[in-house]
């Protein structure tokens, strides 16, 4: 059994942990919100007002702060208009990003402000830019925040009320068009840095206060970032109507979603571990022009992109989910918990059915997959003051297939050898009050690792509770059996300063302890 040393001290703080970080994404793709999230009110399945209950539940234990909506890809081609009004009344469109299925429009801007309430999170909105006009996203935010909605009010306002919201959505969070570089309209950092300004120059909060996020890099797009925000500050005057910048990275995969050797194992979480890069380098390349950080860093899709579950439509973009995405959830969540001084908002794609989701529904039937667990069991991070630590853990090394990127979404396989390395042992650590609280992973395969972790300071350790969630590599829960992985309890013994306990191999682990 390999040793790990963890050494931290209370006093020594980061910042304040922004609970945004462990938002959510939910796109008008595949099953995520037609029978994923909505069921409609006539629905033997359980529902309040159309959205399943269990999905409710679910997502309220995982403490869901903010969920993007309507896309992703979709976003640049939606007009809002078609969700507004009586729901027999509302237009059928082609979703022409995924599958050229037919979108029905019956969750619109009310119905989906709506569900966010019932699970508590806030909405964060995404503007069409590639398809749109100003003029369209202008009244977008009108209709949702304008809060006279009397017969003297507001024309949108009064809309709104018919729709069934007399009082103000209040949306504070508006994208300004999604991947732009690409499927948003395919335009350079400089053209798309031209359209923001022309569409943010509209954007009126309506006694609230906006944040307005504009479209970042595919991956560590260092480049993208430096011309965008050189185009921003040096054509003919500053723009200051900017609150966000947002970065999309899936790691990929290596071999299938359930289907894996153990290089492919180790080599998904090397993918993985890649995001604090493009924390480090995005955050720097916006500080060249943001030193005061008035703009905030945002990753609002990411996660693993697996190839498809075989049976399904392979442009619903659905997979399984097994420990080996856990840990890759894990060890990003870590990774911003590290840099909570850096990043402000993070969106995990996507939230059911759909690429890394944290639920999967069949039917009336309904599971939490292993990344889901991993939110339920991080979610006292959230708020919190992130603390800085010292992991000093064994290497894990391993022979890997050389990958050549091609683009960023596909790799051509080389067929050379080459050795990868990752720690075997990461996490991150947060204190509110006298509540400590750690979460660490064990990426080894097969051979659990005995942890001692070290508190610098005056505080004592009083008590420690930990879970951890593990299984083989390949472990996942199925609609047979839905509780194959799921968090257990954590033996941590405490002594003095210190604490001790067993990281099993494969497994996300979290410790809670009260200091005296």
């Amino acid at each position: 059994m390999t040793t790990t040393h963890v050494t931290l001290n209370p006093a020594d703080t980061i910042a304040v942990i922004n609970p945004n970080i462990y938002g959510h994404f939910a796109e008008h793709l595949g099953r995520c919100i037609y029978d994923g999230i909505w069921v409609g009110e006539e629905s033997p399945i359980p529902n309040i007002h159309g959205f399943r209950v269990d999905v409710i539940e679910a997502l309220r234990q995982m403490k869901v702060p903010v969920i993007r909506w309507p896309g992703g890809c979709f976003a640049d081609d939606y007009h809002w208009q078609d969700g507004i009004g009586p729901r027999d009344r509302r237009p059928r469109r082609i979703n022409i990003h995924w599958g050229e299925v037919v979108e029905t429009n019956a969750v619109g801007t009310v119905e989906f402000t709506h569900f966010c309430r019932l699970v508590g999170a806030e909405p964060y909105f995404c503007g069409n830019v590639g398809s749109g006009t100003p003029r369209e996203l202008r009244d977008w935010i009108e209709y949702c925040n304008f809060p006279d909605s009397s017969s003297s009010g507001s024309t949108w306002a009064q809309q709104r009320a018919a729709d069934g919201s007399p009082s103000p959505l209040d949306v504070l969070y508006w994208g300004v068009g999604n991947e732009n570089w690409g499927c948003g309209g395919n335009f350079s950092p400089e053209d798309y840095c031209t359209e923001f300004r022309r569409f943010a120059s509209f954007i009126r909060g309506f006694g609230k206060k906006l944040n307005v996020i504009a479209c970042g890099p595919a991956n560590n797009d260092v480049e993208w970032t430096d011309r965008f925000f050189r185009k921003l500050n040096k054509d003919y005057w500053p723009f200051n109507n900017i609150d966000g910048f947002a970065a999309h990275y899936y790691c990929g995969t290596a071999g299938t979603a359930t289907q894996y050797t153990e290089e492919e194992w180790y080599r998904l979480l090397e993918k993985g571990l890649r995001m604090e890069e493009l924390v480090v380098q995005q955050r720097a390349a916006m500080d060249a022009w943001d030193p005061m950080r008035k703009i905030g860093l945002i990753i609002d899709e990411w996660g693993t992109w697996h190839p498809v579950e075989e049976g399904t439509n392979p442009a619903f973009l659905y997979q399984q989910n097994t420990v080996r995405d856990a840990i890759v959830a894990a060890n990003t969540l870590d990774i911003f918990n590290r840099h909570a001084d850096k990043v402000v908002m993070a969106n995990i794609a996507q939230m059911v059915n759909v690429l890394q989701a944290v639920i999967l529904t069949e039917g009336d039937k309904m599971l939490i997959t292993p990344t889901g667990y991993v939110y339920e069991m991080y979610s006292p991070h959230q708020g919190a003051q992130s603390l800085r630590l010292r992991i000093e853990s064994p290497e894990i090394h391993f022979q890997k297939t050389n990958i050549l990127q091609t683009s960023w979404q596909s790799a051509l396989q080389k067929g050379e050898k080459m050795e990868g390395k990752l720690p075997a042992v990461s996490g991150s650590a947060s204190i509110r009050e006298n509540q400590l609280f750690l979460s660490l992973t064990n990426s080894h395969a097969h051979e659990e690792t005995e942890v001692v972790v070290n508190l610098l300071g005056d505080a004592g350790l009083e008590t420690a509770e930990g879970r951890v969630l593990s299984g083989e590599i390949h472990a996942h829960n199925t609609f047979n059996e839905p509780r194959q992985v799921e968090p257990k309890f954590l033996t941590v013994d405490v002594r003095a300063h210190q604490l001790h306990l067993v990281l099993p191999a494969a497994s996300v682990g979290t410790v809670s302890v009260k200091l005296g």
